[in-house]
């Protein structure tokens, strides 16, 4: 018999719309910050609300720490780190409490999935099947690979030895985005717990309720005080304070290119550390006529800009298609978008959730808006709506006509815009597909296998899916090139 944060080749089952509401209705916030293994509120009192997207209601309010809350987390997690309980404990037990954890992530299956839902307006179908068990899989990948990382003997002249020895680096600061609120936890912290170091973790102010529920699972899975902290709050403060603490160890990053930037900047003013970044993109998605199943790529193409509202930083957010082809391609995705309506969150039947908060809906208005009036043409959505009569939603949108200088075909938009471009040949494309600031990922359709080989090295982008959108997973790299970081 096993126990109910135990694995199980059993899934279990996903409530419907009525039990998801009632769920709701009964769900209870952590609100507080997480310093030294306790529930503490933000030394200057202060709180700030975290809304639903969906209905543009108040949550909770939440500690609202500043660079006085960092300095107590930072102190807390160096005070862990030194005394080696953490960082000198056999990899292998270190590992099964990592496990421990993704097995207690499971076991709150439904409560993560309606705080990550409720918090920033993400389908509760994405949310459970998928951002859950993908943070819980995370876990249980680094916790198993705890002990698997071994030091090396180096090469050398007879009469000496040269070892190698891999030591976790420290006070690791992590700077995590709204888009994917556990998930994105998930990628800073497990590998960093797994090497032994301690974590300050600052979620993204949209989105903190997550973090906070998961830190009450970091004692239950026995892991000591201190060694995982979070300090909710905002970039210019609570962020920027992480950036800067010369007691942190290294900083790691996701969010916007401009703010990474600022990062780079807080490390040289206040001592060199490492800092890891993945940054923005404007990820292209080549088609050529020879793709073998245009119907396909057709509906991957719209998945690929309209999951989780577009809010994605790999999104493949340009189309770029052949000119023999495009007329009809489009009309397909287009077709498509009607799979992608906004709707309630809590419904699972809902394909296409609210945007995170009214200023991201008027960053998407307005970057349609100047495409527009740059030349663009608008073939479906291109104006916010509303579900219910409430909430921030904007639907798939696809903008013809788009040239390279134009607005929507340079900036990310980190919304459901597509921006449609078309090209004669495959020099042509390539050209395209480069010409950006960012070079994160990107896709190819094409029947031609010597094309995919040799369009996947001439392209700049950190990861590029052949006859698919985003084909990541744990156990390959994710980073890129240029402005989209490292």
């Amino acid at each position: 018999m096993t126990s109910p944060a135990s694995p199980s080749n059993v899934q279990p089952r996903a409530p419907d719309f009525a039990e998801w509401r009632k769920l709701a209705g009964a769900l209870s916030f952590q609100n507080l910050a997480f310093i030294n293994g306790e529930f503490v509120p933000a030394k200057s009192g202060r709180v700030f609300p975290s809304v639903n997207p969906a209905t543009g209601e108040t949550l909770t309010e939440v500690a609202e720490c500043d660079a006085a809350d960092i300095d107590r987390a930072v102190a807390a997690a160096r005070r862990a780190f030194d005394s080696g309980e953490w960082a000198k404990m056999h990899p292998a037990r270190r590992g099964r409490r990592l496990q421990r954890l993704a097995d207690l992530i499971l076991r709150d299956q439904n409560t993560l999935a309606l705080l990550d839902s409720l918090d920033m307006g993400k389908p509760i179908s994405d949310a459970w099947g998928l951002d859950v068990p993908g943070a819980a899989g995370i876990f249980r990948y680094y916790g198993q690979a705890a002990d698997k990382v071994c030091g090396e003997i180096a090469p050398s002249d007879a009469d000496a030895t040269a070892l190698i020895s891999r030591e976790p680096i420290g006070v690791v600061g992590a700077v995590v985005p709204w888009n994917y609120p556990l998930d994105m936890l998930a990628w800073k912290c497990a590998p960093a717990l797994a090497a032994g170091c301690c974590v300050v973790l600052k979620p993204a102010e949209q989105s903190p309720l997550s973090a906070l529920h998961f830190a009450a699972l970091t004692l239950e899975a026995g892991l000591p005080p201190g060694v995982f902290n979070v300090a909710p709050g905002f970039g210019e403060t609570a962020g920027a304070a992480i950036g800067r603490h010369p007691d942190v160890d290294c900083v790691a990053f996701t969010g916007s290119t401009e703010v990474g930037k600022k990062f780079l900047t807080y490390a040289g003013e206040s001592g060199i550390r490492p800092v890891w970044l993945e940054c923005g993109g404007k990820s292209p998605n080549l088609v050529f006529a020879d793709a073998d199943n245009l119907e396909r790529a057709a509906a991957e193409s719209a998945a690929g800009i309209f999951f989780n509202q577009g809010e994605v930083c790999s999104a493949n957010s340009r189309l770029l298609v052949e000119r023999k082809i495009r007329g009809d391609f489009v009309s397909a995705i287009a077709e498509r978008a009607g799979d992608w309506q906004p709707g309630d969150p809590l419904d699972p039947a809902t394909t296409m959730g609210a945007i995170v908060d009214e200023a991201q809906l008027r960053r998407i208005e307005d970057c349609v808006s100047r495409g527009k009036a740059e030349g663009a043409r608008v073939v479906c959505g291109g104006e916010a709506v509303t579900v219910n009569g409430r909430g921030w939603f904007y639907p798939p949108t696809i903008l013809e006509g788009v040239r390279g200088g134009m607005c929507v075909a340079r900036e990310e938009i980190f919304g459901p815009a597509l921006s449609v471009l078309e090209f004669g040949d495959e020099a042509e494309a390539v050209r395209m597909a480069n010409d950006t600031i960012y070079g994160l990922a990107a896709s190819i359709w094409t029947g031609s296998l010597s094309r995919a080989h040799r369009l996947s090295r001439e392209l700049r982008a950190g990861t590029v899916s052949v006859n698919k959108v985003d084909a990541f997973s744990m156990h390959t790299p994710f980073g890129g090139f240029k402005q989209s970081g490292y």
